[in-house]
């Protein structure tokens, strides 16, 4: 928000007019301050009037102020501020209709704040302190301009400053000569007799005086110009060395969901211009009338460092690689264009473990001991003169064979982390030498069978998650506080299922009860510190699964066949049965909400109200659907199938909410087949066992649900079958809820982020399977 901290300072300088024609009624100040970090972290300027495709994403981030707006006015305790921000939401929706409309007036807001702080930093001299933000179309690669402007000025300076050197030597020769001949006529007239006049003699030894003096001061400005720009170019290129090792991390981020740019041409440029101004300086230290040793030495160090830095790896391997398997990996060398045409540069790959990963601080030293065969592992370094890259693509690379390390106590083959390590020798243009290039992967963990994926992949997320961006290779901590870990599981989860809607609060207490084995406790678990083994190493209590296990699996089912229903807001997500029983009591009977399992891997079930025995109310949850089953009959079609379910929490009439996922068209009375028409629908509990002939046979749970096929002239076929025969829990209210913070369970209804919104949540664990020297025996 540091463009809105500069609004601030500016707006009591601004005029009434100026502020009522910025922030109008439709796009207020107060939402302007209120979402001032947000606003400024959305792509506004991809928006544009003539893109009508662009619409959904529009729908998208008006939903989200809304929702933010929303979850502000709950957690605020100021009754006028509430009520005001409760009534600036509700205005907010008449964009729905047109909300490209909104995003076009935040794009404007921005650029004319822009504009005016662009305006005021040379008039009001408190602005002048902090620097402008940036367009948001800008990149953040992007070499800056005014640096390399500067750089390039110096030089020219220098240039200018030699040829005016060279012209004064050449004019103090000719004075000198001038001056010679003199002596020698001066000499005879004093001969003859005669009296010279001593005016022109004087004036060429007052003019070959002149002219040294001035050829020493421009030398001595000359080499005061070459000292600067020799370390300006040093500050340049080390903010260069900086944005690229960002580059790479955020990369490496970019696995657990943060946003990452994978542009490189703008940090391609900014290479080429700092390799032309040092090949430039170089030149003219060259020139200058003396040596200059120490001048010689930082250029030549600068080189190196630009040269060696610019390898990257632009498309990295998978980070789970099994082997005999093939993949694919791209290395992209910045500095393409200036590579010395002739011989053909090759690249070589091998895989390295993390300590030959620590030994590689001494540039050019090349791990000796081969832990893995590499197959097809070069690949010839290509320029695209469309694309103006410079790239080495290994398309079918593949691991043989690995050579595992000694492991400590109980650690696994899926906890050991390898890389890829790229070399190669390079000459470039204007260069006398070679030089030696080298550039590793992130870290990947190599596995034998597909049943170590799941737990491989929990090694790659703690490890980009948690680690430092300037680590020992490929250190991590062993445990993180458990915010951290809420940001990398809402920020995994968002990513992978390719949803804008975050999980919530109520999710990531649930979430952190789960992992910390604590269901009763209602406090803040922010500052809790979770473990590796947490989180994938030790099964959760009375599961055979992992945190993490059981967290990817949610992942999974959400991404394949539960995304849209989550996106609407359809889905509370994780909620604790104590809870699930607070906020479902005083609901009607057939009130109903979506959870997922947390009893199995990748199941999501319907908790709601029925009527008890004694006549009373009481939450019965129906037998989780797993992707198996909702491949068989959508979530939406079971929801409809199921009567007794009418609205959703909190009292919203089902048909009206799930309409758009009903797929069921009504039966045909007869068909030319000859065949009867068969369809599957979903039954639950006393109703399935009453349907079927066989439930004298097959006692189910009265919570069990079973599919029938329902014949075209509404007869029962068996017979009936079910899916995950599970036991299910029929609870009644008794149970006492436990309050979160402040003694009280927040309610959700004042969470806006659709029918159950969210910000934040989980990932998950890993147990073992030793197959890994199995396999590899058996692969020899």
């Amino acid at each position: 928000m540091a463009q809105w901290t500069q609004m601030k300072q500016l707006i009591p300088y601004l005029a009434t007019q100026t502020l009522n024609e910025l922030y109008s009624p439709s796009f207020p100040m107060d939402v302007r301050c209120y979402l001032a970090n947000w606003i400024e972290e959305q792509r506004w300027e991809d928006f544009e009037p003539e893109k009508v495709d662009q619409e959904p994403q529009a729908l998208t981030l008006l939903d989200q102020i809304i929702s933010c707006l929303q979850n502000l006015a709950g957690q605020n305790p100021n009754v006028v501020e509430r009520m005001r921000l409760q009534h600036i939401s509700r205005n907010m929706n008449v964009f729905r209709s047109q909300p490209f409309q909104l995003v076009l007036k935040v794009r404007d807001v921005l650029r004319k704040e822009r504009e005016l702080l662009s305006q005021a930093s040379t008039q009001i001299p408190a602005l002048a302190l902090f620097p402008q933000p940036p367009a948001q179309d800008s990149m953040a690669a992007a070499p800056p301009t005014r640096d390399v402007d500067l750089l390039v000025l110096k030089v020219l300076e220098i240039q200018d400053c030699r040829q005016q050197i060279h012209q004064l030597q050449e004019e103090l020769n000719w004075e000198r000569q001038n001056y010679e001949s003199m002596q020698g006529t001066l000499q005879q007239t004093q001969t003859n007799g005669m009296d010279p006049s001593m005016s022109e003699v004087t004036k060429l030894q007052t003019n070959i005086k002149q002219h040294e003096y001035n050829g020493q001061a421009i030398a001595k400005k000359r080499v005061q110009l070459l000292q600067e720009a020799v370390s300006s170019l040093e500050k340049c290129q080390s903010r260069l060395i900086s944005r690229i090792k960002a580059w790479r991390w955020e990369q490496h981020q970019a696995t657990i969901g943060h946003p990452f740019d994978d542009n490189l041409s703008p940090l391609q440029t900014w290479c080429e211009q700092l390799l032309g101004v040092n090949g430039k300086l170089r030149q003219e230290v060259m020139l200058a009338g003396e040596p200059i040793p120490e001048l010689q030495e930082r250029l030549g160090c600068l080189l190196q460092t630009l040269i060696q830095s610019s390898l990257m790896v632009d498309k990295q391997p998978p980070q789970v690689i099994k082997t005999q398997s093939k993949f694919s990996t791209t290395v992209r060398y910045l500095l393409g264009e200036k590579v010395a045409p002739g011989k053909p540069v090759l690249l070589k790959a091998q895989i390295i473990t993390e300590a030959q990963a620590r030994n590689l601080g001494q540039l050019g030293s090349v791990p000796s001991e081969n832990v893995g065969e590499l197959i097809n592992n070069t690949a010839i370094l290509e320029h695209n003169t469309s694309s103006k890259s410079t790239c080495a693509t290994f398309r079918n690379m593949s691991i043989k064979k690995i050579k595992r390390a000694d492991r400590k106590g109980s650690e696994s083959v899926t906890e050991e982390k390898f890389a890829l390590f790229f070399t190669t020798e390079i000459n470039i243009t204007g260069c006398d030498i070679p030089y030696r290039i080298q550039m590793i992967s992130v870290p990947v963990v190599v596995i034998v069978h597909g049943s170590q994926d799941n737990n491989a992949l929990a090694t790659i997320i703690w490890d980009c998650a948690f680690s430092e961006p300037e680590r020992i290779p490929f250190l991590v901590p062993e445990r993180v506080p458990w915010k951290q870990m809420c940001r990398t599981l809402n920020s995994k989860f968002m990513s992978e299922v390719g949803t804008q809607r975050c999980l919530d609060n109520y999710n990531q207490h649930f979430l952190a009860q789960k992992i910390f084995d604590k269901p009763d406790i209602a406090g803040d678990y922010s500052n809790m510190l979770v473990s590796w083994a947490q989180f994938n190493k030790e099964v959760l209590p009375g599961r055979p699964f992992t945190f993490w296990q059981w967290f990817d699996g949610v992942i999974e089912l959400t991404k394949k066949h539960l995304k849209s229903y989550w996106s609407d807001g359809l889905i509370f997500g994780f909620i604790g049965k104590q809870h699930l029983h607070l906020i479902l009591k005083d609901r009607p009977n057939g009130t109903f909400l979506l959870r997922f399992s947390d009893s199995e891997i990748g199941g999501i079930t319907i908790a709601y109200v029925a009527p008890s025995e004694n006549g009373g109310q009481k939450i019965q949850n129906i037998q989780p659907s797993t992707k198996r089953d909702l491949e068989i009959r959508s979530l939406g079609d079971r929801i409809q199938d199921i009567d007794f379910i009418t609205h959703v929490y909190p009292d919203l009439p089902k048909n009206d909410v799930f309409r758009k996922y009903y797929t069921d068209n009504p039966l045909p009375r007869d068909t030319t087949s000859g065949y009867l028409v068969v369809s599957i629908q979903t039954k639950v509990g006393v109703e399935a066992l009453c349907d079927s002939p066989q439930r004298s046979e097959t006692p189910q749970d009265n919570n069990s649900s079973f599919y029938s096929m329902d014949q075209g002239n509404g007869a029962s076929a068996s017979p009936f079958y079910s899916l995950s025969p599970n036991n299910q829990f029929q609870t009644p209210f008794q149970l006492a809820p436990v309050p979160l913070q402040g003694g009280m369970y927040p309610d959700p209804l004042s969470n806006p982020n659709g029918l159950f919104p969210g910000p934040d949540m989980s990932q998950g664990s890993t147990t073992e399977m030793e197959l890994d020297e199995i396999l590899n025996t058996l692969s020899e």
